[in-house]
């Protein structure tokens, strides 16, 4: 259940920051543009976000299994 929490507030906090950046961007054009842009921006960030997320999660979960082997070892 934890991990379910932390991917989906990773994904909504790279999701924010990149319909802000994109609606900037987009601003500087115009207000349909702005909108756009906010909208491929939220995508896109929510993709990374999931990546990122789940990268880390996988790292964490290798190196829980890497120090149980070593345990196991001794």
């Amino acid at each position: 259940m934890r991990s379910r929490i932390k991917t989906a507030v990773g994904r909504a906090k790279y999701a924010a920051i990149g319909a802000a950046i994109g609606a900037a961007v987009g601003g500087l054009l115009s207000r349909n543009a702005a909108s756009t842009g906010g909208a491929v921006g939220g995508l896109a960030g929510a993709t990374l976000g999931e990546t990122r997320v789940s990268a880390e999660t996988s790292f964490a979960e290798l190196k829980q299994k890497v120090q149980s082997e070593v345990a196991a070892e001794d």
